[in-house]
This record gives structure tokens, sequence and C-alpha cells, in this order.
């Protein structure tokens, strides 16, 4: 709490030293030049004012809680040391627990090991109180001190400009380096735990088998299988899904964005494209729910009529097939999620064939070409490489949604292209896999990031073979 109250009277210290910092040159203004506007200079006060403060209370926050749990491991008791190493994480647990809340997990400690629960307690209460007002002032002397350097610096000729842009360009590095990072650090973890599953799994039976059961025994009183773990039947499933969803999202998403920028009044368009992307504002539990409650009753009324009309006849076999299909179904999970792409695939082609200039389309039409000719020859060239851009958009959401094929499609691994049949995908088998509590030495776990990094490096693929196909037949215009 007194850290949000901190960070509160630091704000509106900061909002005083910013106009402090603009009154300082704003009376020399009228009657001479100076290099920046009073806003750069109050801007520059706020940043020596506010940013080195914001960063300490922000540490204390993040690191605050390890900092103090590692000062109060730093002296163990005798009696502590005889604790095994999860009873002494708990007795550390409860010391704090008692020190911040008075509630500790845990109360049966008697004798010598009450005292030292108690004596911990103290101890931490102490830190916490310690780091926390001592956060508290060092925060304010840098707060008052750098006001101070600032303020003092600001004269008419001052380069206030190049400094508050100088930070800007350093938060904007920051960003790039931790986005960077961030990335680097996502690959090393799929990489590094992967290695890990390759060493106990053959990478080839992984690729190229064809069995799915990753249900292994955790313990030796467990009865379980050995586990298989080929992941043909999930990346058939995914690729699966992915086409039938982008079977119904690239042809109706394209042709309303052609519609769109190319044939509707400016009335028709201001009301269907708002309409089509509040698709996208769907949260994808309600597709699931849309697809398991109503279309996938739909779909498996129809294919048992249809199965019903051919029973008995030259087709008995598939009439008597699809007389038993039921409602989860790679059908319903793609429909329903190419419904869900459809915005992003219109929207975004949109905003390109808007972005093909506009004396490209007339003198294709002064040359005597239709409207439709001018869209086919002149606007769908120059506008491919954003319309490709848009399908690897739809492409990679449908690869990852997880929702609607876990409530649609099932959960069964099938190696088969067949959309009438249930189905599951990469990414549901990675949250069933690492969802409850699990032990990451088991390869049941550890295939999760096998999964993980195989579907990254093929998803790295596509996008480098539609690159390559955008920069071949890319049409280039002055």
């Amino acid at each position: 709490m007194l850290i949000w109250a901190a960070l509160a009277a630091l704000i509106l210290f900061s909002a005083a030293t910013y106009s402090l910092g603009r009154r300082r040159v704003a009376p020399a203004a009228p009657g001479a030049r100076i290099h920046s506007l009073p806003g750069y200079h109050g801007a520059y006060v706020v940043l020596w004012t506010a940013v080195p403060a914001a960063l300490l209370l922000f540490a204390l926050t993040a690191f605050g809680g390890r900092l103090e749990a590692t000062l109060l491991r730093a002296d163990t008791p005798a009696i502590v040391q005889t604790l095994s190493p999860a009873q002494t994480d708990v007795f550390y647990d409860d010391a704090r627990a008692l020190a911040h809340r008075g509630t500790p997990s845990q109360t049966a400690y008697q004798g010598e090991l009450k005292d030292a629960l108690a004596a911990k307690t103290a101890q931490a209460h102490g830190l916490e109180q310690t780091l926390l007002f001592g956060a508290l002032a060092l925060a304010a002397a840098l707060s008052v001190g750098g006001f101070l350097l600032a303020y003092r610096r600001l004269t008419p000729d001052f380069r206030a400009r190049n400094r508050v842009e100088g930070w800007t360009g350093g938060l904007l590095t920051a960003c790039s380096i931790v986005a960077v990072l961030t990335t680097l650090g996502i690959l090393a973890s799929l990489v590094f735990e992967s290695w890990r599953f390759f060493e106990v799994v053959s990478p080839l039976q992984f690729l190229f088998g064809t069995d799915w059961d990753p249900q292994i025994a955790m313990r030796a009183d467990q009865f379980a299988t050995r586990g298989a773990f080929g992941a043909v039947p999930l990346f058939v499933g995914t690729f699966l899904v992915m086409l039938i969803a982008m079977a119904v999202a690239a042809p109706v998403g394209l042709f309303s964005a052609i519609y769109l920028s190319e044939y509707a009044r400016p009335v028709t368009r201001s009301w269907v494209k708002p309409l089509l992307e509040i698709l996208a504002g769907v949260p994808t539990v309600v597709y699931g729910f849309f697809a398991a409650l109503t279309v996938g009753p739909l779909f498996r009324a129809f294919f048992n009529a249809l199965g019903a009309k051919l029973a008995g006849g030259p087709l008995d076999g598939i009439g008597v097939y699809l007389m038993q299909v039921q409602n989860q179904m790679a059908l319903v999970a793609g429909a329903v999620m190419g419904v869900m792409l459809i915005p992003f695939v219109s929207s975004l082609s949109d905003d390109i064939i808007n972005a093909v200039p506009q004396h490209l389309r007339d003198g294709s039409l002064a040359m005597g070409a239709t409207r439709s000719e001018t869209v086919k020859k002149v606007v769908l060239p120059a506008a491919l490489p954003g319309i490709a851009a848009a399908m690897l958009l739809a492409v990679s959401r449908a690869v990852g949604e997880t929702m609607i094929v876990t409530m649609a499609a099932g959960l069964q691994a099938r190696t088969t292209f067949n959309p009438l049949d249930t189905v599951t995908t990469v990414t549901v088998q990675i949250v069933t896999l690492l969802t409850g509590d699990q032990e990451f030495d088991s390869p049941k776990t550890l295939s999760a990031f096998g999964l993980g990094l195989t579907l990254f490096v093929i998803t790295l693929a596509l996008n480098i073979v539609a690159l390559r196909i955008v920069q071949k037949y890319r049409e280039q215009y002055d």
C-alpha cells in the first residue's frame, strides 16, 4: 500500500516539477530566442525527477520479496538445519507469513523450533520494514536530487529537445532489446526442454510415428502404458482443421474486402465493415460454445438425415457411416474457426487494397478495362504482398487456436483426412499435457516442448516459403 502511495506522490511531484521547468524558460520566450520549447524543458525535468525513483520502486515490488527471503536464509539456526529441504522451505514460508500476515501455513512447532520460528519472524518483519522504508527514502532522495540537477541546467540555450528525444530513443532501443531477448529466451527454453525430451524419445519416432499415447507411469506404484510419442496424428489434425478454416475464411474474407473497397457505396461500407470487425472481438470460448451447441448438432442432423436417405441403396456403406457421425468433428471446428478468421483476412486485405494508388485504377479504366478486369489485372497484383500477409496471419491464428478445437473437434489423436472424424491438434495437446500438477522430468510433460519446437520450425518454414512466393510474383510500380 505504501508503494502505491509513494507512486501517487511521485506523480504529483513530477507534475509540479513539469510546471516549474516550463516557467523557468517561459519568460524569456517573448523577448529572446530559446533552443527548445518550454514543454521540452518541463519534460526534461520530469524525466530526471520521476524515472530513477519509479524504477527503484518497481524493482522493490518485483524483487523485494526474493531479497528478503535470501537475507532471511543467510543465518540458518542449528535446529532448522536438521530439517529436510522441503521442511526448511515450509519453515521460512511460515516465518514470512507470520511477519507479513500473522497467519502461517503450519503451526505445529514445539520447543527450540518454535523459538527459532519466533526469532525468524521478528527478523523477517525487520527486514521488510528496512527494505520498504529504505527504498522509499532512497526514492525520495533520487527524485529531489534529479529535480535539482535538471532544474539547474535549464537555460534558454539548453538543448532540452535533444535530451528528451535521446531519452525517447533509449526507451525505444530498450523495448527493442527486450523484444529480441524475449524471443531468444522463448526459443532457448523450447530448445533446452526439447533436448531433454529427445534424449528419452527418438526424434525419428516423434516425427514419423503414427501412435500418440503419452500416458506413462510417473511412479512405480502406478499402472499405465509405456507411452507412444508419434506426433504425426497431431500435425495431421492441426493442418486438417487449418485447411478447412482457410477454405472458409480466405474466399469470404478476400471477396468481402474486394466488395467493400471497390464496389460498395460509402454508406454500405460504413455499416458492413464495422459489423465484420465485430467478429474479431468475440472471445474464442464463445465460438467454442457456438460450435459445440449449435453448429455441431446441425451438422450431425444434416449428415444423419443424408445417411438415412442413402442407406439401403447402392451407397449403403456411406449412408451407414453418415448415420454414425457425432457432434465433434474436424469440419465443425474448421468451419467455426473460419468464421472467426474472416475479419482478420477482410480487414487487412481491405486496408491493403485501399492503399493501391488510385491512378492505377484510373489508367486501367481509361484503357477500356472493366471494373472487374481492373481488380483482377491491376489491383490484386499490386496488393498481393499485403494479401499474403493477411493470409499468413490467419494461418498462424488457425494453427494456434485451442478452445474451438477442444470443444468442437474432440481430443482423439487420429491420422485421418476425413473432415467428419474427431481429431486433435498440437496446441490442444500442449495444453492437455501442461495442465494440472505435472512433473517436468517425465517424457509426458517434456513432449509438450517437443511439440512446441516442431510447430515453431514448421511455421517458420511456411513463412519463409510464403515470403519467397511474394517476392517472386510481386508487381513493382513507380
